[in-house]
């Protein structure tokens, strides 16, 4: 890992306000989340922040039962560290967790399966066998 770079578990560190306003507003895929949403889903899940000279750069966080199933989610750098390989240490600090090596991993993503597949990610062998249901609430 670069020593530019630190990445953590704490929950302590991370930047709620700047994790929001990123997912509300900017992100693809949680616009609208409200701030409630974001703590609660924080809250719920192990989370990885990385940080560059105690400020946060990246975030992302994994629903997980750390036995059989992990689901990665709110995967994201902020825009001035993007392009500089931060999710290429962040990534691999994820699968490397020490509470995750047992588990079968999902994620969803419509413009990323190039960075994915670089760590082992592959195409869902019969979609139709997963099946969905929808919130009839928010996100």
């Amino acid at each position: 890992m670069h020593n530019k770079y630190q990445i953590s578990t704490d929950k302590n560190l991370l930047n709620i306000a700047k994790i929001h306003h990123y997912l509300s507003n900017d992100s693809y895929w949680a616009k609208g989340r409200s701030l409630e949403q974001v703590i609660s889903s924080i809250d719920n899940s192990l989370c990885f922040g990385v940080y560059n000279n105690n400020e946060q750069v990246a975030f992302a966080r994994v629903v997980t039962d750390t036995v059989s199933f992990a689901y990665l989610l709110d995967v994201f750098v902020f825009e001035d560290f993007q392009n500089k390989g931060v999710s290429k240490l962040l990534l691999p600090a994820i699968l490397n967790h020490p509470d995750l090596q047992s588990v079968n991993w999902l994620l969803r993503t419509y413009d990323a399966q190039g960075l994915y597949k670089k760590y082992g990610f592959e195409t869902i062998d019969n979609p139709a066998s997963y099946m969905k249901k929808l919130s009839q609430g928010n996100n």
